[in-house]
C-alpha cells in the first residue's frame, strides 16, 4: 500500500483542524498572530532595529508594537526609519489577512448559531412548567386556555412545545392565534416526541404536567410511544409524572393503565366522551355551554377545598354555606368522589367538598346568622314535567353512532322514535349487531346521500325534536366536515322558513372547520374535540377533576339537567338563588345555576346560562327559564 506524503499528511491535519468549529478556528488565528507579533519583536531587539531617531525599544515594547499594528492598519502611518517600517508593514499585512479572517469566522459562526437556534435543538432548563409533545390544532385552545390559568400566577409560568414542526413555523402559527399570552412564556422545540434524546431537550423530568397530543394515522399507537419514552426513561425521576391525553379506541385503555402503575397518566377516551356529549346536548339546549363554562378558564372553575368547619353537617347543610361558591359534591377521605350525594350524607374529618367558584381563593364560608329564604315562593308540591316522547334524527354515521344510540335510549321516553340517513351499506344490521334491542326508542335505518336536499324535505326535518349530524370517521376529515357542512347549511335554512323550534347538532373532525360553521344560535352546536382540549387543559392544571368529569358524563348516576324554573319557585317575583337551592335540595337535586331564555340568542350573555351565581342576588325568572341542576334523572 502506498504510504501518504508529507504534504498530503499536512493537508490531513489542515482539514481535520478546519472541521473542529469556530472556537478552534479563532484559537489557531490567535496563536498565529501571537507567533508574527513575537518574531517581528525578536528580529527587532536582536537585530537592533532603531525607530528613526536611533531610539532602541525593548521585546515587550516592540511586541506591544506589532500587536497594535496587527489590530489596526493605521498604526504604522506615523513610523520612522527604513528597517523599522519594513518589519511594522510585514506585521500590518498579516495583521490585515488575519482580522479579515476573523471577521468572516465569527460571521459564520453567529449564522450556524442562529441556525441552530433556528432548528430548535437547543436545550430547555425550566422548572415546573407544562409540557405539550405533539402538534394538532388542538394545542391553540390547550395553550390558550393555559394562558388564563396562568393568570393567577404572580411569578409567571412558562409553556414548552416539542413537536416535529419548524421552530419558527410554531412559534408564528402560536403568536398569530394567541396575541396576548399574559404572563406565559411559550417556548417551541423541534423534535420528536417519541425520541428519547430529543424529549430530553425539553426537561420532561421538571415539568409540572405534561400534554400528550394524539395524531397520525394511528393516533392511539402515537400516544403510547410517547408515554412509553417519558415512563421508561433511564433518566425518569423518581417522583410521579402528571401525564394528560387522549384515545381513541377502549382496548387500548387497558395499555394505557399498565403505563400508569408507577405514573399519573390520565387518557380520556374520546370516541366514547363525544358520543355523551352529543346524545345530552342534542335534547337539552343550553347544555353544550354549561359543559363549556365548566371547563374554560375564562369564567368559574371547579375546585377542591377541604373544609374542617363543615365536618359533622350534612350535604344538604353546606349547599347554604357559601355565598359566592356554588356546591357540587363531595370527595371522600378515599378519594371516592360523590357528585349530589344524598342531602342526609355527613361530611367526614378527612372530606374535600368541591365547588364552582371564581377562584379557589374565593371558596369562603358565608357569615349569616339566618337564611335568606322566602319559603311562600317555594313550590312545596311542585309537578314535575312528565317527559313525552320525542323524534331525533341522525344523519351520517361513525363509530361513535352505537354509543349515541345507547345514550338517546337511556334518557328519552316509551315511544320515541330514532331515524338514521347514511349512504353505509348494511348499517341496521351493524346497528342491531352493536346495540342490541332498544327499550325506548323506535329505529329506522335509510340508506341515502344527506346532502341531498330534496330528501331533507322528504324526511320532513321539521317535524323532528333533534337533528344529529355525524362526520363520517372512514373518510378524510377534510372530505367528511365537507359534507358535513353543506348538510349544515341546508338544515340551517330549513329552520330559518320554518317556526317548530328543532335543535341540531353537528360534529367536526377539524377544529379548523367548527370555527367555519360556528351559529350564533346554542340550538345548533358544533360538537368536536373542542371539547376535549378544553378538559385535557382542565386537567393538566388539576388531575383530581378526572374523576369528577367522569361522573359528569356518566350516565350512571348523577347528571347535569336543564328542568323548568316553573317546577322548583313562583315565577314572576324576584328570587334569591338561597331560595332556589333550598327548593332542588328538597328533591334532593344540587341547583348550580340557571338559564335565561329571553337572552338564549345574545353569545355575549353566554346564552342566558348562568352558573354559580351570586346566592344573594335577586333574579325574577319566567316560566320558560330553566334551572340548571345535578340530578339522578
Amino acid at each position: 500500500m502506498r504510504k501518504p506524503t508529507l504534504k498530503q499528511k499536512l493537508q490531513y491535519r489542515f482539514d481535520n483542524f478546519m472541521s473542529r468549529g469556530t472556537v478552534a478556528l479563532i484559537g489557531g488565528l490567535a496563536v498565529f498572530s501571537l507567533v508574527i507579533i513575537f518574531i517581528a519583536a525578536a528580529v527587532i531587539r536582536v537585530g537592533h532595529i532603531v525607530m528613526g531617531e536611533g531610539e532602541e525599544v525593548t521585546f515587550g515594547e516592540a511586541a506591544w508594537m506589532s500587536l497594535m499594528r496587527t489590530l489596526d492598519a493605521g498604526t504604522m502611518g506615523g513610523d520612522t526609519g527604513f528597517g523599522f517600517r519594513i518589519i511594522m508593514l510585514a506585521v500590518t499585512i498579516g495583521g490585515i489577512f488575519i482580522v479579515s479572517t476573523l471577521i468572516g469566522i465569527m460571521s459564520n459562526g453567529l449564522e450556524s448559531r442562529i441556525e441552530q437556534l433556528r432548528k430548535g435543538r437547543s436545550l430547555v432548563l425550566e422548572n415546573d412548567h407544562t409540557l405539550i409533545l405533539g402538534w394538532t390544532p388542538q394545542i391553540f385552545t390547550i395553550i390558550s386556555e393555559l394562558t388564563l390559568a396562568n393568570e393567577s400566577r404572580s411569578s409567571g409560568a412558562v409553556i414548552v412545545v416539542l413537536a416535529e414542526q419548524d421552530k419558527v413555523e410554531m412559534e408564528d402559527a402560536i403568536k398569530e392565534r394567541i396575541p396576548d399570552p399574559k404572563n406565559t412564556r411559550i417556548i417551541c422545540r423541534s423534535g420528536s416526541p417519541m425520541d428519547m434524546n430529543d424529549l430530553e431537550i425539553v426537561s420532561p423530568h421538571t415539568a409540572r404536567s405534561i400534554v400528550v397530543l394524539s395524531d397520525g394515522a394511528d393516533p392511539d399507537t402515537h400516544v403510547i410511544k410517547i408515554v412509553l419514552a417519558i415512563t421508561n426513561n433511564p433518566n425518569r425521576r423518581s417522583e410521579p409524572y402528571h401525564i394528560v391525553t387522549q384515545i381513541r379506541d377502549p382496548q387500548n385503555m387497558d395499555v394505557i393503565k399498565m403505563l400508569s402503575e408507577r405514573d399519573v397518566v390520565q387518557p380520556i377516551l374520546t370516541t366514547d366522551l363525544i358520543a355523551r356529549v352529543v346524545a345530552q346536548t342534542s335534547r337539552q339546549s343550553g347544555l353544550s355551554i354549561v359543559y363549556t363554562e365548566l371547563m374554560n378558564f375564562g369564567g368559574d372553575e371547579i375546585y377542591f377545598k377541604p373544609e374542617p368547619t363543615l365536618s359533622g353537617k350534612t350535604y344538604g347543610e353546606a349547599l347554604h354555606a357559601y355565598d359566592t361558591s356554588t356546591l357540587m359534591g363531595i370527595r371522600a377521605a378515599d378519594g371516592t368522589i360523590m357528585l349530589n350525594p344524598p342531602m342526609d350524607t355527613r361530611i367526614q374529618p378527612g372530606d374535600n367538598i368541591f365547588a364552582i367558584a371564581e377562584d379557589e381563593n374565593t371558596i369562603e364560608l358565608a357569615r349569616h346568622s339566618r337564611l335568606p329564604l322566602d319559603e311562600s315562593l317555594i313550590l312545596q308540591t311542585g309537578k314535575r314535567s312528565k317527559p313525552k316522547p320525542e323524534r331525533c334524527l341522525i344523519l351520517g354515521w361513525n363509530r361513535s353512532g352505537s354509543t349515541i344510540i345507547r345514550e338517546l335510549d337511556n334518557y328519552v321516553a316509551k315511544g320515541s322514535e330514532l331515524t338514521i340517513v347514511s349512504h353505509m351499506y348494511e348499517l341496521e344490521k351493524q346497528i342491531r349487531k352493536d346495540v342490541g334491542k332498544l327499550r325506548n326508542q323506535k329505529l329506522t335505518v335509510m340508506e341515502s346521500d344527506i346532502r341531498d336536499r330534496a330528501l331533507l324535505d322528504r324526511l320532513e326535518v321539521t317535524e323532528y325534536d333533534h337533528v344529529i349530524v355525524l362526520a363520517y370517521s372512514h373518510l378524510e376529515p377534510q372530505e367528511a366536515d365537507a359534507i358535513t357542512l353543506v348538510t349544515l347549511l341546508h338544515l340551517r335554512d330549513i329552520a330559518e322558513k320554518d317556526e317548530t323550534p328543532f335543535s341540531i347538532i353537528s360534529e367536526m373532525l377539524d377544529l379548523r372547520n367548527r370555527e367555519l360553521a360556528e351559529a350564533a344560535k346554542v340550538d345548533d352546536f358544533i360538537v368536536s374535540e373542542h371539547l376535549v382540549s378544553l378538559m385535557l387543559a382542565q386537567l393538566s392544571e388539576n388531575a383530581e377533576l378526572l374523576d369528577v368529569f367522569t361522573d359528569i358524563f356518566d350516565p350512571e348516576g348523577a347528571e347535569i339537567y336543564l328542568k323548568p324554573v316553573s317546577d322548583y319557585v313562583v315565577t314572576g317575583q324576584p328570587v334569591n338563588f338561597y331560595t332556589v337551592i333550598e327548593s332542588a335540595k328538597r328533591r334532593g337535586e344540587t341547583a348550580i345555576g340557571y338559564r335565561l331564555m329571553d337572552e338564549s340568542h345574545d353569545a355575549e350573555k353566554s346564552y342566558g346560562v348562568r352558573t354559580n351565581p351570586p346566592k344573594s342576588e335577586k333574579v325574577m325568572f319566567a316560566p320558560e327559564d330553566k334551572l340548571i341542576v345535578i340530578a339522578e334523572g
